[in-house]
C-alpha cells in the first residue's frame, strides 16, 4: 500500500507547488514587469488620484450630460456579467429594445444605432463604435452647453484603432475627459 501511497502523495505535493505556487508567482511577476497597467486592472483615476473605474469594464451613465454605454444584461455588475440569452423571438427582448430605442431617440438623426440597443456578450463591453457616440453628440452638447465641435474633437481624441477590428471609443474614458472639460453639475 505504501508503495503506491507515498509516490502519489509526493506527486500531489510537487504538482501543487509547481502549478499552485511557482507558476502563478512567475506569471504574476512577468505581468507586473511587462504589462503593469493591465496587470493592475487598467484603472482610470481622476485628477485627485481616486479610482473612477476600469477602462476594461463599462459603467452605467444616465442623464443627458453623459455619453451612454451599451445596455448591460447584468446591470453593469461584474458578478453577474453575461449576456441576457434572450432569443430574438422573445417578447421581453423586443420590449427592452423598443424602450431603449424610445429613450435614446433623437429627432432628425435617424434610427438609434444598434450598439446603443444591444448588449455585448459579457454585458460589460466598455466600447462603442464612433457612430453610436456621434449619435449622442447633440444631446450631450445641449445638456452641457458646449459647442458641438468641441465634443467632436474630444470623441476623435478618444477613438481607438485596435490592431484588429473597427475603430471604437471607450465610453468611460470619454466621459472622464468630458468631466474634466466641463466641471458644471449634470
Amino acid at each position: 500500500m505504501s508503495t503506491f501511497f507515498r509516490p502519489a502523495m509526493s506527486l500531489i505535493v510537487l504538482m501543487t507547488l509547481i502549478t499552485g505556487v511557482a507558476y502563478p508567482l512567475a506569471v504574476t511577476g512577468i505581468a507586473q514587469v511587462a504589462f503593469p497597467e493591465q496587470a493592475n486592472g487598467s484603472l482610470l483615476r481622476d485628477a485627485d488620484g481616486k479610482v473612477r473605474g476600469s477602462t476594461l469594464i463599462a459603467q452605467d451613465f444616465s442623464g443627458d450630460g453623459w455619453f451612454h454605454s451599451r445596455p448591460s444584461a447584468g446591470a453593469f455588475a461584474t458578478v453577474s456579467s453575461s449576456a441576457s440569452n434572450l432569443a430574438p423571438s422573445n417578447p421581453a427582448l423586443a420590449t427592452r429594445v423598443n424602450e431603449d430605442a424610445a429613450r435614446q431617440y433623437v429627432p432628425q438623426q435617424g434610427p438609434v444605432p444598434l450598439a446603443l440597443l444591444t448588449t455585448s456578450g459579457s454585458g460589460l463591453d466598455p466600447h462603442l463604435p464612433p457612430a453610436a457616440v456621434d449619435y449622442q453628440l447633440a444631446r450631450v452638447a445641449a445638456a452641457r452647453q458646449l459647442p458641438l465641435a468641441t465634443l467632436q474633437q474630444l470623441v476623435l481624441q478618444y477613438t481607438l484603432q485596435p490592431l484588429v477590428g473597427p475603430p471604437v471609443v471607450n465610453v468611460l474614458a470619454l466621459n472622464s475627459a468630458l468631466d474634466q472639460l466641463s466641471t458644471s453639475p449634470h
